[in-house]
């Protein structure tokens, strides 16, 4: 059995294709074009190159930004603003003839590390994005948690918990509001926090570095962020109490945020007493391709 993974990017759609067994056969790309008919045209055009070179039809799973409302099926909260309030999936179906399953992004993390990566044999698994934006997505018994409104795990655009008297209310928020997770522990909120304290900007790999030499902007911009993801996941262990938090993006590659974590969600959840895993994403990049391949089961 072959089964084709989409991961819709940003800047580039990814296709590949996995056996059986989890392994890839192969995996193609292209830049995302910037609009609707040139993405459904080079969709479909992914998808040929990739069943072609892995020698055989497989099943399609796509993971998106933003999420397909279930009550008129249309796009929307899409940073690939051209999706929204369009039909994608069935748009993309009448152009292959074939069904397409499709999930958020995150959602897809979620599901490809708790079928074969970091929370392989958990009951439960939140997946925590903290890239250029924030994402999650919530996989109990091996499924992915959408709920009634498609809304399940989207916690970038709930407000930090716990804000200190200097942190209310947050930053404004291109959704419309103050204080979001993804203004404040996303990849941007840290650098935007580093310039706040510096007058210097920097990326994000030189703030650590800078930071790992001592330096006290740094130093304090890793600190501040570390709790805040923190107090942000302890929410969600409140509510949820997974069993495991997966984390993908690039703030998930700094090996320094990992120890600190469950003494920081374990001093914000109720009764002060969580225990669990906070682990990097097995699969790292190639999470998201991975679950929306396993939209289908193997």
């Amino acid at each position: 059995m072959i089964q084709i993974g989409i991961d819709f990017g940003g800047t580039k759609i990814e296709a590949a294709a996995l056996d059986a067994d989890g392994q890839f056969l192969t995996r193609v790309r292209t830049p995302n074009p910037g609009c609707y008919d040139a993405a459904i045209r080079d969709l479909c055009g992914l998808i040929a190159q990739a069943e072609s070179e892995a020698g055989g039809r497989g099943t399609i799973g796509i993971g998106t930004p933003g999420s397909i409302s279930p009550r008129d099926g249309l796009m929307r909260n899409s940073n690939a603003t051209f999706l929204n309030g369009r039909r994608f999936r069935e748009d993309l179906e009448a152009a292959l003839g074939r069904e397409v399953r499709m999930a958020n992004d995150a959602n897809c993390m979620a599901l490809s590390e708790t079928v074969d990566g970091a929370a392989a044999g958990a009951r439960s698994a939140f997946g925590v994005i903290v890239g250029t934006g924030v994402g999650g997505g919530l996989v109990v018994d091996g499924r992915i948690v959408e709920g009634a409104n498609g809304m399940g795990g989207e916690w970038g655009h709930v407000p930090l918990p716990w804000m200190t008297a200097d942190e209310f209310p947050g930053p404004a928020c291109w959704c419309g509001l103050h204080g979001c997770l993804d203004m404040l522990v996303s990849g941007t909120g840290f650098r935007n926090d580093y310039v706040r304290r510096s007058g210097v900007t920097l990326d994000g790999p030189a703030i650590v570095v800078a930071a790992e030499r001592g330096e006290p902007d740094a130093v304090a911009a890793l600190d501040a962020y570390v709790d805040r993801l923190g107090r942000a996941m302890a929410m969600v262990a409140n509510i949820v109490d997974p069993d495991v938090f997966v984390l993908g993006g690039g703030m998930s590659n700094v090996a320094a945020i990992y120890d600190p974590l469950p003494a920081i969600i374990s001093r914000y959840s109720f009764g002060r007493d969580w225990k669990g895993r906070v682990v990097p994403a097995r699969w790292g990049d190639s999470s998201g391709v991975r679950g929306a391949a396993r939209l289908w089961p193997a």
